[in-house]
């Protein structure tokens, strides 16, 4: 099994130009999400160790569904939510794919390090979706673990934490 850790440094909110963010503990989710997690990241390592960098995203997510079935990790693939505000439907938002009925997954193949951007959009399709937690796996990198990312749901962390004003946090896992 991975080891999963809260990555320090500068993107962690731990040093200069952090931006403050704080991570919550895996330990703080629901074990069964954080099982099937485990094992989402394990076939995306491996679809990475086989296939290497460079490939579109489209065939990430078709390797990726592939592993999945063998796994035996039910998920659907380009699945859409409805995005409202106050109670009324004003567009529609979706994601590469909804695992298990508990998360989401982006799938990237881009050279460099997920942006800000690119959690914050993955953060909204989460609040869309009402789901904790969802994962960027961007393929470009030459380690998988560089390109894991999770984000959970601002709107769901509150509830975790206790407190009406907790900010929205990552957990950037580094796999060892």
């Amino acid at each position: 099994m991975y080891d999963e850790r809260r990555r320090t440094g500068p993107s962690s909110g731990s040093g200069p130009g952090g931006g403050g963010r704080r991570g919550v503990p895996l330990s703080e989710l629901d074990p069964a999400l954080t099982a099937v997690s485990h094992k989402v990241i394990g076939c995306a390592r491996d679809v990475h160790v086989t296939m290497g960098q460079g490939h579109d995203k489209a065939v990430y997510i078709e390797a990726l569904k592939k592993e999945f079935a063998t796994q035996g990790i039910a998920f659907e693939a380009g699945v859409s939510f409805p995005v409202k505000f106050k109670d009324h439907a004003v567009g529609s938002t979706g994601t590469d794919l909804y695992v298990d009925g508990r998360f989401l997954i982006e799938v990237l193949s881009q050279p460099g390090e997920v942006d800000s951007w690119q959690r914050l959009q993955l953060r909204a399709k989460l609040k869309a979706a009402d789901v904790d937690l969802g994962l960027i796996l961007n393929f470009g990198g030459r380690l998988m673990k560089d390109g894991l990312v999770r984000v959970l749901n601002p709107d769901k962390i509150k509830g975790l934490q206790g407190e009406g004003d907790a900010p929205a946090g990552d957990f950037d896992g580094n796999l060892h």
